[in-house]
C-alpha cells in the first residue's frame, strides 16, 4: 500500500479535487465549503508529511530557481506543514518569509518542524486565502503549493514586478489541481505575464510576473 493510498483516502482526495474546481469557478462558494475544508486538513496534519513523495516540491524549486529579483518578502501561501515556506527561505537568503494556511493543525506541525537558523525568517500564520489580512502590494513573491487561487487576493498582494509560482506535485492528479491554461488567463486579467512553465519529478508548475508600469 503506498503512502498516498494510506493516508490519504479516496474520500479525501475526490472531496479536496471537487471543493478547488467548484470555488475556482465561483470563489463565493468558499463561504461554504470553508470549514469542510478547514477541518480536513486539520485532521490530517498529523499524518501530511508522511503522505507526500520525496520529491514533492520538485517542480516548485525548480520554479523558484527562475526568479531572477530575489525577493524581500516572500508568502507561501496554503503552507500546510511549511515545506514550500522553508524551501522559498533556503533559496533566498536574505527574505523574510510567511507561511500562512486556514487550518490550526497544519501550522502547528510547521512551527514544530522551523529549524532553528530559519526562525529569524520564516514565520507561520493562520490566513484565509480568500481574504487575506496583508496589505496591498505587501509581497515580491507569493507561492503556492497544491492550493486553491483566489486570484483578486493574489493580484492585490504582490507588488508590481513581483511575482506569482503555483506547483502541482503531481501534476494534472494532484487533488487541488487548476489547469495552467485557465491560471494563465486569470493571471493575465489581472497584470500578470511572462509566464513560464515548469515540469521536475512528478510535478508541473506555473511562474508569472506581474506587470511594472514604466
Amino acid at each position: 500500500m503506498s503512502l498516498k493510498s494510506r493516508y490519504l483516502p479516496v474520500l479525501d482526495r475526490k472531496f479536496a479535487r471537487l471543493v478547488t474546481n467548484a470555488v475556482v469557478r465561483q470563489p463565493a462558494l468558499w463561504r461554504v465549503l470553508r470549514g469542510p475544508m478547514r477541518r480536513q486538513f486539520h485532521r490530517l496534519a498529523p499524518v501530511w508529511d508522511d503522505a507526500r513523495d520525496p520529491d514533492h516540491l520538485a517542480s516548485y524549486e525548480a520554479a523558484l530557481a527562475a526568479v531572477t529579483s530575489p525577493p524581500r518578502r516572500a508568502l507561501d501561501l496554503g503552507t500546510g506543514t511549511g515545506a514550500g515556506a522553508l524551501a522559498i527561505a533556503r533559496h533566498f537568503t536574505e527574505a523574510e518569509v510567511i507561511g500562512a494556511d486556514l487550518a490550526d493543525g497544519m501550522l502547528v506541525e510547521a512551527r514544530r518542524k522551523l529549524p532553528r537558523d530559519l526562525a529569524a525568517r520564516v514565520t507561520f500564520e493562520q490566513a484565509d486565502a480568500a481574504a487575506l489580512p496583508y496589505p496591498d502590494r505587501a509581497f515580491d513573491l507569493v507561492g503556492l503549493a497544491n492550493m486553491i487561487p483566489f486570484f483578486d487576493e493574489l493580484a492585490r498582494v504582490v507588488d508590481d514586478g513581483g511575482y506569482v509560482l503555483f506547483g502541482f506535485s503531481g501534476s494534472a492528479e494532484t487533488p487541488i489541481y487548476v489547469p495552467f491554461e485557465l491560471l494563465r488567463s486569470e493571471l493575465a486579467r489581472r497584470g500578470f505575464t511572462h509566464f513560464a512553465d515548469f515540469a521536475a519529478g512528478r510535478g508541473t508548475a506555473l511562474l508569472a510576473q506581474k506587470e511594472k508600469p514604466d
